[in-house]
């Protein structure tokens, strides 16, 4: 079974994972939307579950939950395969080590009362730019594996981590709002795009610097956020 799971802020993609596991051990078998989990579904003595395309702990929207053997060999193909949607908003004159509000912000303009942020036409131009295939260098704090261990750990031990770059595809780029320093997008995309890196790399064309302090992953393939379930309507039977 694959689940179409909405993820709330504050909890790791892991978290969701765990949650669905121990609702699935509470009872032999759960009810969601009117279907039941497969009844063969453990590994290791425990329910097998797992998760197509991390969100992190600061992101909301749709997470992607297989349940049992063959669904969650599907995963991996979801993970690498599947074009993705989300809403982004960005804030100008400041970035973030991580790249994201969990980070240590640092201003890039000591005075924002005295800066003039770049026009609406400045910005249209340069997303435009951001269209078709681009190249970008995965954020240090991602799960991107270095001789068998991800880059975050390593860069929470003060190690220096530096990631190739990578191509990927933007196949939208929609301004929704700018209200500076905010600027709101909607993004579509291939698999492999870190928007966190996106978000930069449009902050350094702008000449402002910028970090990602909102993302919501609307859609992953065919699965959309209007048919998400949230954690709590998972009850079981």
């Amino acid at each position: 079974m694959l689940l179409n799971i909405l993820k709330p802020k504050g909890m790791t993609s892991h978290d969701v994972v765990d949650f669905v596991r121990r609702i699935l051990e509470q009872k032999p078998a759960v009810a969601v939307l009117g279907r039941a989990a497969p009844a063969k579904a453990r590994y290791g003595g425990r329910r097998r579950v797992g998760h197509a395309g991390t969100l992190d702990p600061f992101a909301t929207g749709v997470l992607v939950v297989g349940v049992g053997r063959e669904d969650t060999k599907k995963l991996s193909v979801i993970t690498k395969n599947t074009e993705k949607e989300y809403i982004a908003t960005l804030e100008l004159g400041k970035t973030s080590s991580t790249g994201d509000p969990e980070g240590v912000i640092k201003p890039t303009i000591t005075n924002l009362a005295k800066i003039s942020f770049p026009r609406l036409s400045r910005v249209k131009d340069v997303l435009k730019e951001f269209k078709g295939e681009i190249e970008q260098t995965p954020p240090a704090y991602s799960a991107i594996k270095l001789k068998g261990i991800p880059a975050y750990k390593l860069a929470r031990r003060g190690k220096s981590v530096k990631l190739p770059q990578r191509k990927v595809r933007i196949y939208e780029l929609k301004l929704l709002s700018y209200e500076p320093p905010f600027l709101k997008i909607r993004v579509v995309c291939s698999a492999g795009t870190y928007i966190r890196s996106l978000a930069e790399d449009i902050g350094k064309k702008l000449g402002t610097g910028a970090y990602l302090i909102e993302l919501e992953r609307i859609r992953v393939g065919d699965f959309k956020i209007e048919n998400s379930v949230p954690l709590a309507k998972l009850n079981p039977i």
